[in-house]
């Protein structure tokens, strides 16, 4: 049975909660882009160690590897 993309998208990616958890990603990005410690095309992933997105302070914050940070359970 092929997937359903536009089901998933409507089910999850478009919810209330979905939407914040990726503003949250991308403000983190930002800031560490401000900061001088990640570039654009660097590879790099900002890692959330707690694993909550909307938790953005700098103690919960690290630069990782791409396939480091999208690999961990």
């Amino acid at each position: 049975m092929p997937r359903d993309y536009r089901a998933e998208y409507l089910k999850f990616h478009a919810s209330r909660s979905a939407k914040k958890d990726r503003a949250s990603r991308n403000k983190a990005r930002r800031q560490l882009t401000k900061s001088g410690r990640v570039r654009k095309g660097d590879g790099k992933d900002i890692d959330h160690k707690d694993g909550n997105p909307r938790n953005n302070s700098k103690k919960n914050l690290r630069i990782t590897s791409r396939s480091y940070n999208r690999s961990k359970k």
